[in-house]
């Protein structure tokens, strides 16, 4: 009996933090029963591929596995399925989120709630509990979609309705649902007060799907320079946490607060906007704060959250609804030899509120020549994520708030 010899790929890795991609060739498992094949079109890059490449948060997740192959806004085309594939047919435009697997069977998942499940499998520096979400070879953790194939269990797949143009598809799959889920799980809607705090790809992408659940949408920055921005995507106010005035009239209002600032910072600030032991303020940046509000919940019922993407069954009722309604991303398509200086400016700030996209027909064997460019320029690690810091906030979350 023939070794299976995988599928070829190319790949756009980084051997180490300092987040310097160049083009590697490597290779997906054989196609199983269950799986579908992707040719990849376009990959949308997220913060949290900074954080992971770069091994940010290593004191929590994990050290990261090198070479690694982040992305988990995959969008492309099936070419190909297992015998006892019926979800996906070859042609359809197919995409993957944060997820490739998880164990199917704990409560988290029958709840369609897999990315609490303690089994789950990342899409990238993933750790493989199954042969659903094996690599190949199986030894290693699980490669992203900065490539040019993707092979996926059909349970993780996401259908992209053919009206959904796929270069606005990957950032829905991870901004999308990760501001969808929380506005579902607390029940936002027409008689909700929702404020976004933090105007990156993240917060826009939050004020345009709260307005298409009929919320009231704040948006919540700095200053008002951002003003333009919130307004053109739904939101009816914006307010500037540096005005003591504008927050105190504020003061008591907020059912609702999606905080999306990507480190660590005083999110009690805005504690004082949410309505009196209704109110919840939500972390979704990987931070000290995250950490411990998970943490703290774990112990007793606090007002401050923390929320990390959403399942399968929340993730395609996000992309249907973007698709109907038109909700698309504020998208700056990029080739791969300009990864090095994308990552640079995620490190930087996003005060455009645009997501990256990476178009997967410039990663080719002309690629090795094309990216020659230095390595980003990364400041220093402020998600402050540690375990120590982690059970600091725990204790202020759980004694405070």
């Amino acid at each position: 009996m023939e070794e299976p010899t995988g599928i070829d790929t190319l790949v756009m890795a980084c051997a180490d933090s300092r987040c310097d991609f160049k083009p590697l060739r490597m290779k997906r498992r054989p196609l199983g029963p269950e799986d579908v094949q992707i040719e990849m079109k376009y990959c949308g890059i997220c913060h949290t591929d900074l954080h992971i490449a770069a091994d940010h948060v290593a004191g929590i997740l994990g050290k990261t596995e090198y070479p690694c192959v982040p992305g988990h806004e995959l969008a492309g085309i099936c070419v190909a399925i297992g015998e006892r594939v019926t979800k996906v047919k070859v042609g359809d435009q197919v995409g993957v989120g944060c997820m490739v697997d998880s164990c199917h069977n704990c409560n988290a998942c029958r709840d369609n709630r897999e990315q609490n499940c303690r089994k789950q499998t990342g899409t990238y520096n993933g750790k493989v509990y199954s042969k659903r979400a094996a690599t190949f070879p199986e030894e290693r953790r699980t490669l992203g979609g900065y490539c040019t194939t993707m092979v996926v269990d059909q349970a993780f797949a996401i259908l992209i309705p053919r009206e959904m143009p796929l270069q606005y598809a990957g950032p829905i799959m991870c901004a999308g649902i990760t501001m969808y889920d929380p506005l579902k799980l607390y029940g936002a809607g027409k008689n909700s007060r929702v404020g976004i705090v933090g105007l990156g790809g993240l917060g826009i992408m939050g004020i345009k799907l709260a307005k298409a659940l009929g919320c009231s949408v704040v948006a919540i920055s700095r200053t008002l320079a951002k003003k333009d921005l919130a307004i053109k995507a739904g939101a009816t106010d914006v307010l500037a946490s540096s005005d003591s005035s504008a927050m105190q009239a504020m003061a008591n209002s907020f059912d609702l607060i999606l905080n999306t600032i990507p480190v660590f910072h005083n999110y009690g600030a805005y504690q004082p906007l949410l309505k009196p032991k209704k109110g919840k303020q939500v972390l979704l940046g990987l931070h000290a704060g995250f950490a411990g509000a998970h943490v703290a919940n774990k112990i007793r019922d606090t007002s401050v959250k923390m929320s990390v993407i959403g399942g399968i069954k929340n993730t395609q009722e996000v992309v249907n609804l973007c698709a109907k309604e038109k909700i698309y991303p504020e998208a700056v398509i990029v080739g791969v030899n300009e990864l090095n200086g994308v990552f640079q400016a995620l490190d930087s700030s996003n005060d455009k509120g645009k997501r990256y996209v990476l178009d997967i027909a410039t990663l080719n064997d002309q690629a090795f020549e094309k990216c020659n460019s230095p390595p980003p320029v990364l400041g220093d690690n402020e998600t402050q994520m540690s375990l120590f810091s982690g059970i600091k906030e725990a204790i202020r979350i759980f004694l405070f708030y």
